[in-house]
């Protein structure tokens, strides 16, 4: 990549994460501003971010409209409903000089960020059922097309795979994990990576509901904990057709007379439900040609690579594989659903103490921004699905009965309104100033975890560079 296209790219991927991600902050922040003026109460300052200002204007309804420092989200300064003095700055008006709020008014006010935070993404899962988006066909199916006999660990050493282990085979379709439906692979890897079982020892399980031959069976499978997330791994790969993007000039596949449009249906006399089950017939210290069946144009063709090649279990056949993508117009009721239900899925599994859903596999501000960035490389409809999410979460999140968040101020005003008074002013900002501490903190902890990620993603990135020609 030229340098200044790298320039322009970086600041395409900026200016979509001002306008999506920022974008989100302030719809979540003006729905409580337009609930707010719509109820009558005063607001006077309307901030994205928190801290000291980066700019801020006095408009002449008499609102200071700020840009803060630190970019961890906004806030409506609203003196008539909670003192939050320590996070968003004094008011220039008492509280107590100012008409009383119904709890009628309180409700819309805190629940108002929250509903446009929905109605935004409601707003931009209309424009993708309107225009589509690409969806792979590998991931559409539950069907498994290989099992891989061993997994290789991070640390180098290699242990037999769960699912081979369990008697998983390619052919077998997975019908539920843990006794929930699977639709699709995408939902089958988000069940198992939030899966909560344990055996008797404590270690990881999971009970795969399959059907193998018109048969419905429950197949126990005890997950490995692997790479630098630690999400449960099993060693299964879905079954697609093996069929030939693209053969590099000059590689081995191409010496062997493949070619583009190709379609692999059997390795080694066995056949292949999967690219996976291909590149798995490269094994070290091999004497033997990979003997591949191919069919083209209807015929079924055999072809051989080379022993040589079949040898070098780094060598590279040169076969890029397509799975196959179609366009899919998924109403906009169904994708809400979908993100909301993998939200508390997420949620259950961080409270559950069985999980391996931890706090550092989280996405903070900066996990966001970095997944933000891989979206954009995708195209804008990834952006808008991932804006989607963002959205959802935002809104499920700042529900939640936690002091500082909307949830929190609804709680208290619940409890005021249930025993007739509202709660001690000091009890409400102790508690207040507590668990902003603990917010941030929880912050920061995660936004390490998500750099160390985003600098492993980098690495990974540069490895998988050719390596400079002189």
């Amino acid at each position: 990549m030229n340098p200044l296209h790298s320039i322009l790219a970086n600041l395409w991927s900026t200016l979509m994460v001002v306008v999506f991600f920022g974008g989100s902050i302030f719809v979540h922040e003006l729905g409580h501003f337009v609930a707010a003026r719509r109820r009558g109460l005063r607001v006077e300052r309307f901030s994205i971010g928190f801290g000291p200002a980066i700019w801020s204007h006095r408009g002449r309804d008499g609102v200071e409209y700020r840009l803060a420092w630190i970019p961890f989200g906004g806030y409506v300064l609203l003196p008539q409903l909670a003192d939050l003095a320590p996070i968003e700055g004094k008011s220039d008006v008492a509280a107590a000089d100012l008409p009383a709020v119904g709890y009628a008014s309180k409700m819309i006010v805190f629940a108002g960020g929250a509903a446009f935070n929905l109605l935004f993404a409601f707003c931009l899962a209309c424009v993708i059922s309107v225009i589509g988006q690409p969806a792979s066909n590998m991931f559409e199916t539950t069907r498994i097309g290989y099992v891989q006999p061993v997994l290789r660990l991070q640390d180098g050493s290699s242990v037999p795979s769960p699912a081979s282990v369990a008697g998983l085979k390619a052919g077998d379709t997975v019908q539920a994990v843990d006794g929930h439906a699977v639709t699709d692979w995408n939902i089958l890897k988000e069940l198992l990576a939030t899966s909560a079982g344990r055996d008797a020892r404590g270690r990881p399980r999971a009970t795969f509901t399959i059907l193998r031959d018109g048969r419905a069976m429950d197949v126990t499978v005890l997950p490995v904990l692997e790479r630098e997330d630690q999400y449960r791994q099993v060693g299964i790969a879905p079954a697609c057709p093996a069929v030939v993007y693209q053969v590099e000039p000059g590689s081995p596949a191409a010496k062997a007379g493949i070619l583009a449009g190709d379609e692999i249906i059997r390795a080694d006399g066995s056949p292949v439900l999967s690219f996976a089950a291909i590149d798995a017939c490269q094994s070290k210290g091999r004497r033997t040609p990979i003997a591949l069946v191919i069919r083209r144009a209807g015929i079924e063709t055999a072809v051989a690579i080379p022993a040589a090649i079949a040898g070098n279990p780094d060598a590279d056949l040169g076969i890029y594989y397509s799975p196959g993508l179609h366009m899919v117009y998924p109403s906009p009721f169904a994708q809400i659903s979908e993100q909301v239900t993998m939200t508390f899925r997420t949620l259950w599994s961080l409270l559950n103490p069985h999980s391996d859903i931890g706090l550092s596999k989280m996405a903070g501000p900066i996990g966001i921004v970095h997944i933000f960035n891989i979206a954009v490389e995708n195209g804008l409809r990834e952006v808008f699905g991932f804006t989607i999410l963002v959205n959802v979460n935002l809104a499920i999140f700042n529900l939640l009965p936690i002091p500082v968040l909307d949830g929190g101020q609804i709680l208290f005003a619940t409890i005021g309104r249930l025993r007739r008074r509202a709660l001690p002013a000091n009890f409400v900002a102790a508690t207040q100033s507590l668990f902003m501490v603990l917010l941030f903190s929880m912050i920061i902890y995660v936004s390490y975890f998500n750099v160390r990620h985003w600098v492993s993603d980098a690495r990974a990135e540069r490895a998988a560079l050719p390596p400079a020609k002189p």
